[in-house]
């Protein structure tokens, strides 16, 4: 199993660029970044130092949208950062939340992210692409494409990750729902011909390593509040009986969430998550137990484990880490 870790750029660059180093030299081969760039800072400037300040680790976004920038500048951006890094780029992208939903835009659709990322792998390999009948080529790239990872939840968003992802990217740590949504992602491989077992798979979510459980929770309550963006998107979109209740349960007394508190340690926008969904969202507790849940999430198909590093006291969590887990799991 591969380590990555996930930034929130709302710490000063110094420190982030830190956490990178040290997670660099702690053994996490992953370095990713949230792309929400009005609430916080433009994640490309940001990769750029991260490239700068490591020697392997493969960085990109976890995740930015179709709709943000332009496609030629999105994949502009990656083949620049592919030369200035050696070749260690990587694609996470989605639909679109808080950079869609604080501008009061909604996600796009499956078919512009789909087209989005065809056109993205075809810039980047150095070949023309027709946009608007106009003949477009980098002459200037390496070829070397980044590869792409897509997060979703639904059947028809996994469905896709398995059409045309090298990975997928899920947000919680929940084995049981993990499965479930792989089963989709097999079914999407399948309809493309495709080999699943090619596919990676990251589960990405915060941890808090303590014996105060209770302590433990709070530091991570917040992230089962930014899942439940994404679940009230699905339940307006799907039947009850096509979803799992173990997904869509939780957000039955959910308020109003408040996007300049997104993913905020002690955020009211997380008042209405139980601890039992924290328990199975998250990984918690003694270090014990964050290795039996990593063996689980490992035997359901999990390929990358992705730290949202953003709970507090991230240092401390990457040495705890260091010393205690990856030995136990890296390939």
């Amino acid at each position: 199993m591969d380590f990555g870790i996930t930034i929130k750029p709302d710490i000063s660059i110094e420190r982030i660029l830190s956490l990178t180093r040290q997670a660099e030299t702690c053994g996490f081969s992953f370095g990713w970044i949230f792309d929400s760039h009005v609430i916080w800072k433009e994640p490309f400037p940001l990769l750029t130092l991260m490239a700068a300040n490591t020697d392997k680790m493969r960085l990109g976004t976890c995740v930015t949208n179709p709709a943000v920038r332009d496609v030629t500048v999105s994949a502009s951006l990656f083949a620049t950062l592919n030369l200035a890094s050696g070749g260690r780029m990587e694609l996470g992208i989605g639909r679109g939340d808080s950079s869609r939903r604080v501008l009061g835009k909604k996600p796009t659709t499956l078919e512009t992210l789909e087209e989005f990322v065809r056109i993205f792998r075809n810039l980047n390999a150095g070949k023309t692409v027709d946009l608007d009948g106009v003949p477009t080529k980098f002459p200037w790239t390496t070829g070397q494409v980044p590869r792409v990872w897509v997060a979703g939840y639904g059947p028809k968003a996994l469905r896709t990750a398995g059409r045309i992802g090298d990975g997928v990217i899920l947000q919680f740590a929940d084995p049981d729902l993990i499965d479930w949504c792989l089963g989709f992602v097999r079914q999407g491989a399948k309809e493309a011909g495709r080999e699943f077992s090619k596919i990676e798979v990251m589960a990405a979510a915060p941890v808090w390593a303590s014996q105060d459980l209770k302590a433990a929770r709070e530091h991570v309550r917040w992230f089962p509040a930014l899942v439940s963006n994404h679940v009230m998107d699905l339940i307006s979109k799907y039947h009850p009986e096509e979803l799992p209740p173990a997904l869509t349960s939780f957000v039955k007394d959910r308020g109003k969430y408040d996007y300049l508190h997104h993913c905020e340690v002690g955020s009211d926008n997380a008042d209405f998550v139980s601890d039992e969904v924290v328990d199975r969202f998250c990984l918690i507790g003694p270090v014990a137990e964050h290795r039996k849940k990593l063996e689980r999430l490992r035997s359901v198909g999990v390929s990358q484990f992705n730290i949202y590093l953003m709970s507090g006291d991230e240092e401390k969590t990457l040495e705890v880490y260091q010393r205690e887990i990856l030995p136990h799991f890296k390939r």
